[in-house]
Protein backbone atom coordinates (compact mmCIF):
# COMPACT_ATOMS: atom_id res chain seq x y z
CA UNK A 1 0.00 0.00 0.00
CA UNK A 2 1.49 3.39 -0.77
CA UNK A 3 1.50 5.76 1.96
CA UNK A 4 0.18 9.50 1.84
CA UNK A 5 1.68 12.38 3.73
CA UNK A 6 2.39 15.63 4.65
CA UNK A 7 4.13 17.89 7.14
CA UNK A 8 3.25 20.33 9.44
CA UNK A 9 4.73 23.64 10.82
CA UNK A 10 3.44 26.45 12.76
CA UNK A 11 5.40 28.66 11.03
CA UNK A 12 3.17 27.85 8.18
CA UNK A 13 -0.15 28.60 8.30
CA UNK A 14 -3.21 29.78 6.17
CA UNK A 15 -5.59 31.75 8.83
CA UNK A 16 -7.56 31.54 12.12
CA UNK A 17 -11.18 29.89 11.72
CA UNK A 18 -13.67 32.18 12.23
CA UNK A 19 -16.81 30.59 14.15
CA UNK A 20 -18.96 31.83 11.57
CA UNK A 21 -17.69 28.72 9.27
CA UNK A 22 -19.77 26.76 11.19
CA UNK A 23 -23.02 28.28 10.02
CA UNK A 24 -26.19 26.77 9.41
CA UNK A 25 -29.24 27.68 7.08
CA UNK A 26 -33.49 27.65 8.19
CA UNK A 27 -35.68 28.47 5.14
CA UNK A 28 -39.43 28.19 4.98
CA UNK A 29 -39.09 25.15 2.59
CA UNK A 30 -40.64 21.73 3.70
CA UNK A 31 -40.44 20.83 6.94
CA UNK A 32 -37.19 22.67 8.39
CA UNK A 33 -39.54 24.98 10.08
CA UNK A 34 -42.49 23.04 10.32
CA UNK A 35 -43.03 19.34 12.01
CA UNK A 36 -39.05 20.68 11.91
CA UNK A 37 -37.93 23.00 14.99
CA UNK A 38 -41.23 24.21 15.56
CA UNK A 39 -44.41 21.85 16.57
CA UNK A 40 -46.28 22.79 19.09
CA UNK A 41 -48.04 20.23 20.79
CA UNK A 42 -45.35 18.17 20.20
CA UNK A 43 -44.46 16.21 23.77
CA UNK A 44 -40.98 17.70 23.40
CA UNK A 45 -42.34 21.37 22.48
CA UNK A 46 -41.95 23.97 25.04
CA UNK A 47 -44.18 26.82 25.59
CA UNK A 48 -42.75 28.05 21.94
CA UNK A 49 -43.59 25.23 20.34
CA UNK A 50 -39.46 24.90 19.68
CA UNK A 51 -39.16 20.99 19.75
CA UNK A 52 -36.86 20.26 22.61
CA UNK A 53 -35.20 17.16 21.34
CA UNK A 54 -34.45 19.09 18.01
CA UNK A 55 -32.96 21.78 20.15
CA UNK A 56 -30.46 19.93 21.93
CA UNK A 57 -29.31 17.87 18.67
CA UNK A 58 -29.10 21.91 16.82
CA UNK A 59 -26.52 22.61 20.00
CA UNK A 60 -24.83 18.74 19.91
CA UNK A 61 -24.16 19.87 16.27
CA UNK A 62 -22.31 22.98 17.25
CA UNK A 63 -24.08 25.75 14.66
CA UNK A 64 -23.34 29.18 15.06
CA UNK A 65 -24.65 31.91 12.33
CA UNK A 66 -28.02 30.55 11.22
CA UNK A 67 -29.13 32.21 7.86
CA UNK A 68 -32.81 32.83 7.24
CA UNK A 69 -35.58 32.71 6.12
CA UNK A 70 -33.86 31.84 2.48
CA UNK A 71 -32.83 31.02 0.24
CA UNK A 72 -35.51 31.02 -3.02
CA UNK A 73 -38.27 31.58 -0.33
CA UNK A 74 -37.08 34.89 0.81
CA UNK A 75 -37.66 36.95 -2.78
CA UNK A 76 -41.08 36.84 -1.98
CA UNK A 77 -40.98 37.10 1.58
CA UNK A 78 -43.07 40.18 3.38
CA UNK A 79 -41.50 40.43 6.62
CA UNK A 80 -44.39 42.33 7.89
CA UNK A 81 -46.30 38.96 7.08
CA UNK A 82 -44.46 37.23 10.01
CA UNK A 83 -44.77 40.05 13.03
CA UNK A 84 -47.50 40.45 15.70
CA UNK A 85 -50.05 38.48 16.84
CA UNK A 86 -49.88 35.25 15.05
CA UNK A 87 -53.69 35.02 15.24
CA UNK A 88 -53.40 38.14 12.77
CA UNK A 89 -50.95 36.41 10.42
CA UNK A 90 -51.77 36.18 6.50
CA UNK A 91 -51.48 32.77 5.00
CA UNK A 92 -49.47 33.42 1.20
CA UNK A 93 -48.74 31.55 -1.39
CA UNK A 94 -45.12 30.70 -1.67
CA UNK A 95 -43.78 31.04 -5.24
CA UNK A 96 -40.37 29.43 -4.20
CA UNK A 97 -41.61 26.20 -3.71
CA UNK A 98 -45.09 26.11 -4.58
CA UNK A 99 -46.59 26.47 -1.25
CA UNK A 100 -48.63 27.73 1.19
CA UNK A 101 -46.47 29.86 4.80
CA UNK A 102 -49.19 29.93 7.63
CA UNK A 103 -45.90 32.13 8.80
CA UNK A 104 -46.67 31.14 12.30
CA UNK A 105 -43.40 30.72 12.65
CA UNK A 106 -41.38 34.65 12.28
CA UNK A 107 -38.72 36.99 12.92
CA UNK A 108 -39.69 37.06 16.66
CA UNK A 109 -40.43 32.81 16.78
CA UNK A 110 -36.84 32.42 15.06
CA UNK A 111 -34.82 35.19 17.48
CA UNK A 112 -35.87 33.20 20.36
CA UNK A 113 -34.90 30.00 18.93
CA UNK A 114 -31.56 31.79 18.22
CA UNK A 115 -31.64 32.80 22.36
CA UNK A 116 -32.64 29.19 23.15
CA UNK A 117 -29.65 27.37 21.12
CA UNK A 118 -27.01 29.80 23.14
CA UNK A 119 -24.72 32.64 22.92
CA UNK A 120 -23.30 31.90 19.46
CA UNK A 121 -26.11 31.27 17.56
CA UNK A 122 -26.03 34.43 15.83
CA UNK A 123 -28.83 35.73 13.19
CA UNK A 124 -28.27 35.93 9.29
CA UNK A 125 -31.08 37.73 7.74
CA UNK A 126 -31.73 37.74 4.09
CA UNK A 127 -33.17 40.30 2.49
CA UNK A 128 -35.91 40.60 -0.26
CA UNK A 129 -34.08 42.33 -3.18
CA UNK A 130 -36.28 39.90 -5.85
CA UNK A 131 -39.60 41.34 -5.40
CA UNK A 132 -39.28 44.03 -2.88
CA UNK A 133 -35.84 46.78 -2.60
CA UNK A 134 -34.53 49.55 -0.63
CA UNK A 135 -37.84 51.03 1.22
CA UNK A 136 -38.65 47.57 2.56
CA UNK A 137 -35.03 46.54 3.72
CA UNK A 138 -34.46 49.65 5.75
CA UNK A 139 -38.02 49.42 7.82
CA UNK A 140 -36.96 45.51 8.68
CA UNK A 141 -34.02 46.76 9.85
CA UNK A 142 -35.63 49.58 11.39
CA UNK A 143 -38.55 47.11 12.68
CA UNK A 144 -35.31 44.42 14.23
CA UNK A 145 -32.38 46.57 15.10
CA UNK A 146 -33.41 50.12 16.52
CA UNK A 147 -33.84 50.56 20.47
CA UNK A 148 -37.15 53.50 20.51
CA UNK A 149 -38.26 56.11 19.78
CA UNK A 150 -39.91 55.20 16.38
CA UNK A 151 -42.94 54.07 14.89
CA UNK A 152 -41.48 50.67 13.82
CA UNK A 153 -39.17 50.45 16.96
CA UNK A 154 -42.21 51.00 19.12
CA UNK A 155 -44.03 48.51 16.83
CA UNK A 156 -41.46 45.57 17.66
CA UNK A 157 -42.27 46.53 21.65
CA UNK A 158 -46.14 46.55 21.00
CA UNK A 159 -45.16 42.94 19.51
CA UNK A 160 -43.46 41.88 22.75
CA UNK A 161 -39.95 42.36 22.17
CA UNK A 162 -38.69 45.19 23.68
CA UNK A 163 -35.05 44.78 23.17
CA UNK A 164 -33.68 45.17 19.72
CA UNK A 165 -32.62 41.99 17.96
CA UNK A 166 -29.00 43.27 17.11
CA UNK A 167 -28.88 41.82 13.79
CA UNK A 168 -25.13 42.37 12.11
CA UNK A 169 -24.98 40.14 8.88
CA UNK A 170 -27.72 40.68 6.41
CA UNK A 171 -27.55 38.96 2.87
CA UNK A 172 -28.64 41.23 -0.19
CA UNK A 173 -30.76 38.94 -1.64
CA UNK A 174 -30.65 35.56 -2.54
CA UNK A 175 -29.19 33.80 -5.57
CA UNK A 176 -30.35 36.98 -8.15
CA UNK A 177 -28.85 35.55 -10.70
CA UNK A 178 -30.85 32.68 -11.41
CA UNK A 179 -33.90 32.25 -13.50
CA UNK A 180 -35.68 30.34 -11.15
CA UNK A 181 -36.14 33.26 -8.64
CA UNK A 182 -38.85 35.15 -8.56
CA UNK A 183 -37.49 38.48 -9.58
CA UNK A 184 -34.72 37.46 -10.85
CA UNK A 185 -32.31 40.26 -12.44
CA UNK A 186 -29.03 40.59 -14.64
CA UNK A 187 -25.94 40.89 -12.48
CA UNK A 188 -26.44 45.38 -13.63
CA UNK A 189 -29.33 45.32 -12.43
CA UNK A 190 -28.67 43.41 -9.33
CA UNK A 191 -25.36 45.26 -8.12
CA UNK A 192 -27.24 48.41 -8.70
CA UNK A 193 -29.92 47.53 -6.38
CA UNK A 194 -27.95 46.09 -3.62
CA UNK A 195 -25.18 48.92 -3.86
CA UNK A 196 -28.37 51.68 -3.03
CA UNK A 197 -29.56 48.94 -0.41
CA UNK A 198 -26.04 48.90 1.07
CA UNK A 199 -25.68 52.80 1.05
CA UNK A 200 -28.91 53.25 2.44
CA UNK A 201 -28.18 50.23 5.41
CA UNK A 202 -25.12 52.10 6.58
CA UNK A 203 -26.52 55.52 7.05
CA UNK A 204 -28.57 53.95 9.84
CA UNK A 205 -25.65 51.46 11.11
CA UNK A 206 -21.73 52.33 9.57
CA UNK A 207 -20.78 48.53 10.89
CA UNK A 208 -23.91 46.33 9.94
CA UNK A 209 -22.00 43.68 7.53
CA UNK A 210 -23.28 42.75 3.91
CA UNK A 211 -23.22 39.79 1.81
CA UNK A 212 -23.66 40.63 -1.71
CA UNK A 213 -24.90 37.59 -3.87
CA UNK A 214 -22.55 35.98 -6.13
CA UNK A 215 -23.17 33.01 -8.40
CA UNK A 216 -25.68 30.09 -7.50
CA UNK A 217 -22.85 28.13 -8.38
CA UNK A 218 -19.72 27.85 -10.54
CA UNK A 219 -21.68 26.17 -13.45
CA UNK A 220 -23.79 29.47 -14.18
CA UNK A 221 -22.94 30.80 -17.80
CA UNK A 222 -22.52 34.25 -15.98
CA UNK A 223 -19.75 32.84 -13.25
CA UNK A 224 -17.10 35.38 -13.04
CA UNK A 225 -18.98 37.31 -15.16
CA UNK A 226 -21.41 38.12 -12.30
CA UNK A 227 -19.22 38.60 -9.65
CA UNK A 228 -17.00 41.19 -11.23
CA UNK A 229 -20.03 43.07 -12.31
CA UNK A 230 -22.17 43.05 -8.67
CA UNK A 231 -18.67 44.01 -7.20
CA UNK A 232 -17.81 46.72 -9.63
CA UNK A 233 -20.87 48.08 -7.97
CA UNK A 234 -20.68 47.27 -4.62
CA UNK A 235 -16.71 46.74 -3.59
CA UNK A 236 -16.65 49.46 -0.93
CA UNK A 237 -19.84 48.94 0.57
CA UNK A 238 -20.26 45.01 1.24
CA UNK A 239 -18.20 42.83 3.12
CA UNK A 240 -19.10 39.62 1.44
CA UNK A 241 -19.91 37.81 -1.78
CA UNK A 242 -21.97 34.69 -1.38
CA UNK A 243 -20.72 31.09 -2.70
CA UNK A 244 -23.35 27.99 -3.59
CA UNK A 245 -22.77 24.70 -4.16
CA UNK A 246 -24.29 21.65 -3.59
CA UNK A 247 -23.13 18.10 -5.04
CA UNK A 248 -24.40 15.03 -5.58
CA UNK A 249 -23.38 11.44 -7.86
CA UNK A 250 -24.10 12.19 -11.69
CA UNK A 251 -24.40 9.22 -13.94
CA UNK A 252 -23.29 6.44 -10.39
CA UNK A 253 -19.75 8.12 -10.87
CA UNK A 254 -18.94 7.48 -7.79
CA UNK A 255 -15.21 8.06 -7.94
CA UNK A 256 -16.21 11.19 -8.92
CA UNK A 257 -18.61 12.49 -6.34
CA UNK A 258 -16.18 11.56 -3.64
CA UNK A 259 -13.59 13.99 -5.25
CA UNK A 260 -16.68 16.47 -4.99
CA UNK A 261 -14.19 18.90 -2.91
CA UNK A 262 -12.19 19.72 -5.83
CA UNK A 263 -14.71 21.35 -7.22
CA UNK A 264 -15.76 23.58 -3.95
CA UNK A 265 -12.25 24.69 -3.74
CA UNK A 266 -11.55 25.42 -7.16
CA UNK A 267 -14.97 27.79 -6.84
CA UNK A 268 -13.45 29.60 -3.61
CA UNK A 269 -10.25 29.52 -5.46
CA UNK A 270 -12.04 31.49 -9.15
CA UNK A 271 -14.30 33.79 -6.91
CA UNK A 272 -10.89 35.13 -4.96
CA UNK A 273 -9.16 36.10 -7.89
CA UNK A 274 -12.39 37.71 -9.49
CA UNK A 275 -13.03 39.94 -6.38
CA UNK A 276 -9.08 40.60 -5.85
CA UNK A 277 -9.25 41.54 -9.81
CA UNK A 278 -11.49 44.18 -8.85
CA UNK A 279 -10.36 45.34 -5.77
CA UNK A 280 -6.92 45.93 -7.70
CA UNK A 281 -8.86 47.77 -10.66
CA UNK A 282 -10.58 49.95 -7.71
CA UNK A 283 -7.04 50.28 -6.52
CA UNK A 284 -8.39 49.23 -2.92
CA UNK A 285 -6.52 47.31 -0.18
CA UNK A 286 -9.40 46.38 1.04
CA UNK A 287 -10.00 42.25 0.66
CA UNK A 288 -14.00 41.11 -0.10
CA UNK A 289 -14.39 38.12 1.87
CA UNK A 290 -16.41 34.85 1.07
CA UNK A 291 -19.74 33.73 2.50
CA UNK A 292 -20.23 30.50 1.43
CA UNK A 293 -23.71 30.52 2.55
CA UNK A 294 -24.80 27.10 1.34
CA UNK A 295 -23.40 24.31 0.69
CA UNK A 296 -24.09 20.23 1.35
CA UNK A 297 -25.19 17.29 -0.77
CA UNK A 298 -28.21 17.41 -2.36
CA UNK A 299 -30.17 14.77 -4.62
CA UNK A 300 -31.45 17.94 -6.65
CA UNK A 301 -32.26 14.99 -9.34
CA UNK A 302 -34.85 13.89 -7.18
CA UNK A 303 -36.34 17.37 -6.53
CA UNK A 304 -36.34 17.98 -10.46
CA UNK A 305 -38.36 14.66 -11.32
CA UNK A 306 -41.20 16.44 -8.78
CA UNK A 307 -40.43 20.14 -9.44
CA UNK A 308 -43.32 20.67 -11.59
CA UNK A 309 -45.61 17.92 -10.43
CA UNK A 310 -49.09 18.41 -9.02
CA UNK A 311 -47.14 16.43 -5.40
CA UNK A 312 -46.35 19.84 -4.09
CA UNK A 313 -49.65 22.01 -5.36
CA UNK A 314 -49.89 24.21 -2.07
CA UNK A 315 -49.32 21.95 0.57
CA UNK A 316 -48.49 23.40 3.81
CA UNK A 317 -44.61 21.78 5.04
CA UNK A 318 -45.03 19.60 2.46
CA UNK A 319 -42.19 16.71 2.24
CA UNK A 320 -39.57 18.05 0.06
CA UNK A 321 -36.03 17.70 -0.39
CA UNK A 322 -35.52 14.93 2.64
CA UNK A 323 -32.65 13.41 1.37
CA UNK A 324 -31.51 10.65 3.53
CA UNK A 325 -27.64 10.71 3.73
CA UNK A 326 -25.42 7.23 4.03
CA UNK A 327 -22.36 7.23 4.81
CA UNK A 328 -20.15 7.80 1.33
CA UNK A 329 -22.26 10.82 1.37
CA UNK A 330 -21.03 11.60 4.55
CA UNK A 331 -17.75 10.92 3.42
CA UNK A 332 -17.98 13.90 0.66
CA UNK A 333 -19.65 16.12 2.87
CA UNK A 334 -16.56 15.93 5.68
CA UNK A 335 -14.18 16.72 2.51
CA UNK A 336 -16.35 19.66 1.60
CA UNK A 337 -15.81 20.66 5.17
CA UNK A 338 -11.95 20.14 4.82
CA UNK A 339 -12.44 22.65 2.04
CA UNK A 340 -13.96 25.42 3.83
CA UNK A 341 -11.06 24.70 6.84
CA UNK A 342 -8.38 24.84 3.97
CA UNK A 343 -9.58 28.24 2.44
CA UNK A 344 -10.16 29.87 6.06
CA UNK A 345 -8.61 33.21 5.49
CA UNK A 346 -11.18 34.04 2.91
CA UNK A 347 -13.75 32.09 3.84
CA UNK A 348 -15.31 33.32 6.88
CA UNK A 349 -18.72 32.83 6.59
CA UNK A 350 -20.61 29.39 5.79
CA UNK A 351 -23.95 27.80 6.21
CA UNK A 352 -25.01 24.24 6.08
CA UNK A 353 -27.77 23.73 3.96
CA UNK A 354 -30.01 23.14 6.22
CA UNK A 355 -30.59 22.53 9.47
CA UNK A 356 -33.72 20.08 10.17
CA UNK A 357 -35.12 17.53 7.48
CA UNK A 358 -34.73 19.23 4.65
CA UNK A 359 -31.18 18.00 3.11
CA UNK A 360 -30.53 18.11 6.99
CA UNK A 361 -28.23 16.77 9.68
CA UNK A 362 -31.30 16.13 11.60
CA UNK A 363 -34.31 14.10 10.57
CA UNK A 364 -37.65 14.34 12.66
CA UNK A 365 -41.38 12.85 12.39
CA UNK A 366 -44.08 15.11 13.21
CA UNK A 367 -45.13 13.92 16.61
CA UNK A 368 -42.29 11.79 16.80
CA UNK A 369 -38.74 11.23 17.41
CA UNK A 370 -35.52 12.85 16.00
CA UNK A 371 -32.55 11.96 14.92
CA UNK A 372 -29.03 12.07 13.12
CA UNK A 373 -27.98 11.37 9.81
CA UNK A 374 -24.72 9.80 9.08
CA UNK A 375 -23.42 13.77 7.80
CA UNK A 376 -24.65 15.45 11.48
CA UNK A 377 -20.91 13.72 12.82
CA UNK A 378 -18.30 15.22 11.14
CA UNK A 379 -20.28 18.47 11.37
CA UNK A 380 -20.24 18.68 15.10
CA UNK A 381 -16.72 16.67 15.13
CA UNK A 382 -15.36 20.09 12.86
CA UNK A 383 -17.33 22.48 15.04
CA UNK A 384 -15.70 21.10 18.25
CA UNK A 385 -12.53 20.99 17.27
CA UNK A 386 -11.83 22.55 13.99
CA UNK A 387 -11.64 26.19 16.17
CA UNK A 388 -7.93 27.74 16.05
CA UNK A 389 -5.55 28.14 13.56
CA UNK A 390 -5.73 26.44 10.17
CA UNK A 391 -2.09 24.88 9.00
CA UNK A 392 -0.96 24.62 5.66
CA UNK A 393 -1.15 21.28 4.76
CA UNK A 394 -0.28 19.85 1.23
CA UNK A 395 -0.34 16.23 0.57
CA UNK A 396 2.17 14.16 -1.12
CA UNK A 397 -0.74 11.47 -1.63
CA UNK A 398 -1.72 8.63 -4.19
CA UNK A 399 -3.92 9.25 -6.81
CA UNK A 400 -6.93 7.61 -8.39
CA UNK A 401 -8.11 8.43 -11.51
CA UNK A 402 -11.70 10.22 -11.94
CA UNK A 403 -13.72 11.23 -14.69
CA UNK A 404 -14.65 14.38 -14.12
CA UNK A 405 -11.54 15.78 -12.40
CA UNK A 406 -8.51 13.43 -13.81
CA UNK A 407 -6.11 12.11 -11.56
CA UNK A 408 -7.04 12.84 -7.68
CA UNK A 409 -5.74 12.49 -4.20
CA UNK A 410 -6.79 9.61 -2.42
CA UNK A 411 -5.84 11.67 0.53
CA UNK A 412 -7.97 15.18 1.46
CA UNK A 413 -6.59 16.71 4.52
CA UNK A 414 -6.68 20.12 6.36
CA UNK A 415 -5.42 20.10 10.59
CA UNK A 416 -5.94 23.08 13.29
CA UNK A 417 -3.94 24.12 15.88
CA UNK A 418 -6.29 25.24 18.55
CA UNK A 419 -4.84 28.09 21.13
CA UNK A 420 -3.77 25.40 23.70
CA UNK A 421 -1.00 24.04 21.20
CA UNK A 422 -3.24 21.11 20.62
CA UNK A 423 -3.96 20.24 16.82
CA UNK A 424 -6.61 18.06 15.11
CA UNK A 425 -6.22 16.49 11.68
CA UNK A 426 -9.44 16.31 9.72
CA UNK A 427 -8.66 13.69 6.75
CA UNK A 428 -11.06 11.69 4.45
CA UNK A 429 -9.61 8.62 2.91
CA UNK A 430 -11.04 8.85 -0.72
CA UNK A 431 -10.51 5.35 -2.11
CA UNK A 432 -13.43 2.53 -1.81
CA UNK A 433 -12.01 -0.43 -1.28
CA UNK A 434 -8.46 0.06 0.22
CA UNK A 435 -7.11 1.30 3.57
CA UNK A 436 -4.53 4.28 3.41
CA UNK A 437 -1.73 4.59 5.42
CA UNK A 438 -0.22 8.03 6.91
CA UNK A 439 2.14 9.61 8.03
CA UNK A 440 2.52 13.20 9.17
CA UNK A 441 5.66 15.15 10.22
CA UNK A 442 5.07 17.45 13.13
CA UNK A 443 8.10 19.26 13.39
CA UNK A 444 8.09 22.41 15.63
CA UNK A 445 4.42 21.74 17.44
CA UNK A 446 5.89 19.89 20.39
CA UNK A 447 2.97 17.21 20.78
CA UNK A 448 3.31 13.95 22.32
CA UNK A 449 0.43 11.54 22.02
CA UNK A 450 -2.85 10.77 20.30
CA UNK A 451 -5.69 12.15 22.58
CA UNK A 452 -7.95 10.05 20.03
CA UNK A 453 -8.80 8.62 16.26
CA UNK A 454 -12.06 8.92 15.26
CA UNK A 455 -13.61 7.56 11.95
CA UNK A 456 -16.26 7.10 9.90
CA UNK A 457 -16.73 4.15 7.64
CA UNK A 458 -19.13 1.48 7.35
CA UNK A 459 -18.34 -2.18 5.67
CA UNK A 460 -21.98 -1.04 3.72
CA UNK A 461 -20.83 2.37 2.24
CA UNK A 462 -24.84 2.90 1.72
CA UNK A 463 -25.16 2.76 5.46
CA UNK A 464 -27.46 5.53 6.56
CA UNK A 465 -29.69 6.25 9.57
CA UNK A 466 -33.09 6.00 9.21
CA UNK A 467 -36.25 6.07 11.64
CA UNK A 468 -36.55 2.39 12.30
CA UNK A 469 -32.20 2.42 12.73
CA UNK A 470 -31.71 5.81 13.67
CA UNK A 471 -27.97 4.84 15.57
CA UNK A 472 -26.79 2.34 12.68
CA UNK A 473 -24.06 4.61 11.72
CA UNK A 474 -21.56 6.69 14.15
CA UNK A 475 -17.92 6.94 14.40
CA UNK A 476 -15.85 4.65 16.44
CA UNK A 477 -12.61 4.69 17.93
CA UNK A 478 -9.86 3.43 16.02
CA UNK A 479 -6.91 1.73 17.48
CA UNK A 480 -3.11 1.83 16.45
CA UNK A 481 -2.55 5.73 15.64
CA UNK A 482 0.70 6.37 17.16
CA UNK A 483 3.01 9.41 17.44
CA UNK A 484 6.73 8.46 17.94
CA UNK A 485 9.57 10.64 17.84
CA UNK A 486 7.42 13.95 16.01
CA UNK A 487 5.55 11.42 13.46
CA UNK A 488 2.17 10.08 13.08
CA UNK A 489 1.06 7.46 11.78
CA UNK A 490 -2.13 6.35 11.45
CA UNK A 491 -4.26 3.67 8.62
CA UNK A 492 -7.09 5.46 7.23
CA UNK A 493 -9.67 2.68 6.66
CA UNK A 494 -11.52 2.97 3.03
CA UNK A 495 -14.39 5.56 2.22
CA UNK A 496 -13.31 7.33 5.98
CA UNK A 497 -13.76 10.56 7.33
CA UNK A 498 -11.04 10.60 9.92
CA UNK A 499 -10.67 13.25 13.21
CA UNK A 500 -7.36 12.77 14.79
CA UNK A 501 -6.68 14.87 18.09
CA UNK A 502 -3.02 15.43 19.30
CA UNK A 503 -1.83 17.08 22.55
Amino acid sequence: MHTARFTLDPAFTVGEVDPRLFGSFVEHLGRCVYTGIFEPGHPAADEDGIRQDVLDLVRELGVTAIRYPGGNFVSGYKWEDSVGPVEDRPRRLDLAWRSTETNRFGLSEYIRFLRKVGPQAEPMMALNLGTRGVAEALELQEYANHPSGTALAELRAAHGDKEPFGIKLWCLGNEMDGPWQTGHKTATEYGRLAAETARAMRMIDPNVELVACGSSSQSMPTFAEWEATVLAETYDLVDYISLHAYYQPENGDIDSFLASAVDMESFIENVVATADHIGAKLKSKKKINLSFDEWNVWYISKWHEIENSDARDWAEAPRLLEDNYSVTDAVVFGSLLIALLRHADRVTVACLAQLVNVIAPILTEPGGPAWRQTTFFPFAQAARYGRGEVLDVRVDSPTYPTEKYGETDLLHATAVRAEDGSVTVFAVNRGRTRALPLEVALGALNLTSVVEHSALADADPDARNTLAEPERVAPHTVEGTALTDGTLTAVLEPLSWNVIRLA
